[in-house]
């Protein structure tokens, strides 16, 4: 459920922008999310439908665009994503002190307008 706050923020956003730029209608919004996120699309959607009635967002396009995850091994100094097997060891020297480089992003990268 922590969708509705994160996409009530998402409509605040787009909607600030579109009166900034004079627009009338907001027709898409381009949203980025990383794969650690927690960010489920047909949950924004939905909270969307709702949220964006009878504002100038209602019916828009959201596209989503996921951003992998990746790590940095604090160890061997090498970069990587996480494998098939969904483990975070670095899996070029084993060790688990990793950093996040990606993954946990979720931002309004773009809104089109009329």
């Amino acid at each position: 459920m922590h969708e509705l706050p994160v996409t009530q923020g998402m409509l605040s956003i787009a909607l600030e922008h579109a009166e900034r730029a004079g627009a009338k209608k907001i027709t898409a919004i381009n949203i980025t999310v990383g794969e650690m996120s927690g960010i489920v699309d047909d949950s924004i959607q939905f909270y969307f439908d709702f949220v964006s009635k009878d504002t100038p967002a209602q019916g828009a396009l959201l596209t989503f665009e996921r951003v992998p995850a990746r790590f940095h091994c604090k160890a061997c100094d090498e970069d990587f994503s996480v494998g098939d097997n969904g483990q975070w060891a670095c899996p070029h020297c084993g060790a688990w002190s990793v950093e996040i480089l990606a993954g946990r992003e979720f931002y309004v990268d773009s809104i089109e307008v009329e």
